[in-house]
């Protein structure tokens, strides 16, 4: 694929996300690889960095056997996250401004150095984290009815629509993020646990991996970046009244409310 057919994909996911309308998938086109789908990403950035956005962190997903099983892969993927989809603790996130949104929780790790592949390590990792707090991802597919392969969600900036972030980033020098339990809750009621080897087997293996992935393209990640490392759990629907509240042991809780 080259970089026009790239750009024009990019402009349907672009307008999709506008206008709150889904695309059929973009495989059902053609056949698309994961570097296509890259590429397409790269290019739906650049539309949204022209729009005035900017890159605040990036997320990885694909983090747990059961979904790359799932999708027949065996890494994960990752995508950016643009300052406008980044909320504090407690927002109220209007649900029309998505087309099917989903929510998991996650922990998101929060660098206190530049941190560059290649052969970044677990340890390396570790050692480049200032502090970790706990997450909501709301993602979100531009594509019709979640019909998504691997390459479709890659594309579409792997599926996010927005994150949620708690305030104050906890340091970790002490406990183990690994063994970092969480719960989740819909209105009250408990909707799932997790903990945080689902990422990966660690976040700081997921952090490893998107500063090795990211070296190929040039890229950096910068002190001061946040990356969410992966959901604990499965994602599930939220719809307007939702009040979603996540709370994960040494981190504390993260909350947002949909209108």
């Amino acid at each position: 694929m080259d970089q026009n057919e790239a750009s024009r994909y990019a402009e349907t996911l672009h307008r999709a996300r506008a206008t709150r309308r889904p695309r059929p998938p973009l495989t059902a086109d053609r056949p698309l690889s994961v570097d296509d789908a890259y590429l397409i990403q790269s290019e739906f950035v650049s539309l949204l960095q022209r729009d005035g956005d900017e890159i605040a962190g990036y997320k990885l997903g694909l983090t747990s056997r059961p979904m790359q099983d799932l999708f027949g892969v065996k890494e994960p993927d990752y995508g950016p996250i643009l300052r406008s989809m980044v909320h504090s603790d407690g927002a109220a996130i209007e649900s029309g401004r998505f087309i099917q949104p989903r929510i998991e929780a996650e922990i998101a790790v929060v660098l206190g150095a530049d941190l560059r592949g290649p052969n970044v390590t677990a340890a390396d990792a570790t050692k480049a984290v200032r502090g970790a707090v706990t997450a909501l991802e709301i993602i979100d597919s531009r594509i019709e009815d979640w019909k998504i392969t691997l390459p479709d969600t890659v594309a579409d900036l792997a599926s996010t629509g927005a994150v949620v972030l708690a305030d104050r980033p906890v340091p970790v020098e002490d406990f183990d993020l690994r063994l970092v339990g969480l719960v989740l809750e819909r209105s009250g009621d408990l909707m799932a646990t997790g903990a945080g080897a689902a990422a990966l087997g660690s976040p700081y293996n997921a952090l490893a991996w998107l500063a090795n992935t990211l070296s190929a393209y040039d890229v950096t990640l910068p002190e001061g970046c946040f990356v969410m490392t992966g959901a604990l759990h499965a994602a599930f629907p939220i719809a307007a009244g939702d009040r979603i509240h996540a709370e994960a042991d040494r981190l504390g809780p993260v909350s947002v409310v949909i209108c």
